[in-house]
């Protein structure tokens, strides 16, 4: 070959890897003759792509005749460059492959408060099937209340969230996992505490004064708390259970959150028949998120406990 690139290689592309994979052969090889049963392709063959890949250099990488095969100084420059590249490749291809069966990274996750009573336990199932799967994971949970379980995840702080399902807002894709049911409840001291649910006449149920929640609820639901005599208000589950217990107050909760307490005889659902509501509660994520392996993984092990 008479000159050299006047320019420098730009970008190595996936035809050059070939080649410079047919070159590695060939030098460990000794010659193209002894190569041809490694590459299974035919000494023309390999001679054509050796010119494509010098011509591709513009650097003479061996000499080849009457005298025998030899690596050029270059050729054996670029032999060694070879290995190191192809290494890389290699590694490269194994740590990815590594991350689908050791994961790494961190999981952020936004919850409503007070689900670790729900009977069904996915979220926890879905985490110890996440942590066993990555031992290395970090898992970070913060309790909010729903909308700003939403918005961090809109706004990329939080990686997926569980929140009552209320409408979808835009921007985020909901998975429903399951429904919970609500009973309306008072606690000891309060009026209606001993009063038989078949004396109790709903005018005077409704007058009682009640708890309002001040997150977002589907319309269904929104109805009634209209019914209502709604004087304080609460941002989140826990904050309604302390205003019921005060036996000052009626209000609804779920009814798996509630259960300990009715059993320690300290609350009682009123009308358990009839005021009652049922509320979605879904996994949530935004749309058009960058691939996250832990997350994927994560969602996979939610879908898993269904």
């Amino acid at each position: 070959m008479s000159t050299r690139r006047s320019e420098p290689l730009a970008q190595v592309s996936d035809f050059d890897i070939r080649l410079l994979k047919l070159f590695r052969s060939v030098a460990e090889c000794g010659g193209f003759s002894a190569a041809e049963s490694v590459l299974g392709i035919g000494r023309s063959a390999i001679s054509q792509q050796m010119s494509d890949l010098e011509q591709r250099l513009g650097l003479r990488l061996c000499q080849r005749g009457r005298a025998g095969f030899a690596l050029t100084e270059e050729g054996r420059e670029v032999y060694q460059s070879t290995q190191q590249l192809l290494a890389a490749l290699e590694s490269f291809r194994t740590e990815v492959n590594g991350l689908h069966q050791h994961l790494r990274g961190e999981l952020n996750i936004g919850l409503t408060d007070n689900l670790v009573t729900v009977p069904h336990m996915r979220i926890t199932n879905a985490l110890a099937l996440l942590k066993e799967r990555g031992p290395e994971v970090r898992i970070h949970i913060r309790m909010t209340p729903p909308s700003e379980v939403e918005q961090g995840v809109l706004d990329g702080r939080l990686h997926v969230g569980v929140v009552p399902q209320a409408g979808a807002l835009s921007g985020l894709d909901y998975q429903t996992l399951y429904d919970e049911r609500s009973l309306l409840y008072c606690a000891v001291g309060h009026p209606l505490f001993y009063v038989d649910d078949q004396q109790l006449e709903d005018a005077r149920l409704d007058a009682q004064d009640a708890i309002a929640p001040t997150f977002r609820l589907p319309p269904e639901v929104q109805s009634h708390y209209q019914q209502l005599n709604c004087t304080a208000s609460a941002s989140d589950r826990e904050g309604m259970a302390f205003l019921i217990l005060t036996g000052r107050y009626i209000g609804y909760l779920p009814d798996h959150y509630a259960a300990a307490w009715v059993q320690q005889g300290r609350l009682r659902a009123l009308k358990a028949d009839t005021r009652f509501h049922d509320l979605s509660l879904a996994a949530v994520t935004r749309k058009g998120r960058r691939p996250h392996l832990v997350l994927e993984s994560f969602l996979e092990a939610l879908a898993a406990t269904a």
